[in-house]
């Protein structure tokens, strides 16, 4: 038994003492030692920049995304959306801090270059913009992408044909005039619902009245300062100054917030 660990503590000290090139020259398993490759790492894809003209074939849904990039389709093609511009995002702070690509002050560079664009873009005045249903759109890269150095932010026109659903655009939207703004209902009634002049509707929308103030005014307030302005309205759409008919809607808290500061006077179609 002595022996028998002898044998096996010197094999165990010859095997660790061997090196490669111990190893006889004529065995054919033989082969020279190498150190490893470090592992290179593919650096993070910003992925393509979006281009002025591009087309995009979005639902409602995507349109409203904000974050992201669809995959363009041919103008030829049937689309919802075209790019008007794309500018480059300022997302360093004075401190030098990075702001995130989804951040509110991003958000707000996007609506501000892109509302501003539109009527430049379409040929029309803001103002004239509030009763059709054209759109502007915005949307940035992902936080992925951003983090890998995109910048862009896109600009794309769009246009509302009713609830949940974007009317197909023209080939080309520069100068384009864009549906007006009617709807189904009174503004209030419980079947109002927005959609182009060219579908079925009975009240259009024909001037709007802006409301001065940084806080959203209380309904009474807004109604009597819409009231002669819209009065006017219906009495010039009528034949018959005895039979004036009107409505007026107010801005939601929700609209207030996101910067309609502008009630809206509508008469029956």
């Amino acid at each position: 038994m002595r022996r028998l660990l002898a044998i096996l503590a010197t094999a165990a000290l010859l095997s660790a003492c061997t090196s490669p090139t111990d190893t006889p020259a004529d065995d054919p398993t033989a082969s020279p030692s190498s150190a490893p490759s470090p592992t290179e790492t593919a650096p993070p894809d910003p992925g393509p920049t979006p281009e002025v003209g591009e087309c995009h074939d979005l639902s409602l849904r995507q349109a409203v995304a904000v974050v992201g990039r669809t995959a363009p389709v041919a103008c030829r093609r049937a689309h919802t959306a075209q790019t008007y511009f794309v500018g480059r995002l300022d997302l360093t702070t004075k401190s030098g801090f990075t702001r995130r690509v989804d951040s509110r002050a991003a958000q707000r560079q996007m609506s501000r270059a892109c509302t501003t664009r539109l009527p430049r873009h379409l040929g029309r005045t803001p103002r004239e913009l509030r009763l059709s249903m054209v759109r502007a759109v915005w949307f940035s890269p992902s936080p992925a992408r951003a983090e890998a150095g995109a910048d862009w932010f896109r600009c794309d026109v769009v246009a509302v044909a009713g609830p949940g659903k974007l009317l197909r655009l023209p080939r080309r939207t520069k100068g384009w005039a864009g549906p007006a703004m009617c709807a189904t209902a009174a503004p209030g009634a419980r079947g109002f619902r927005r959609v182009t002049c060219g579908a079925t509707h009975s009240w259009r929308a024909l001037a709007t009245v802006d409301i001065p103030g940084r806080r959203l005014p209380a309904r009474g307030v807004v109604a009597a300062r819409m009231d002669p302005v819209c009065r006017d309205v219906a009495a010039g759409a009528t034949d018959d100054p005895l039979d004036l008919t009107w409505s007026q809607e107010s801005p939601t808290r929700e609209q207030w917030d996101a910067g309609q500061r502008y009630g809206i006077c509508w008469v029956p179609a």
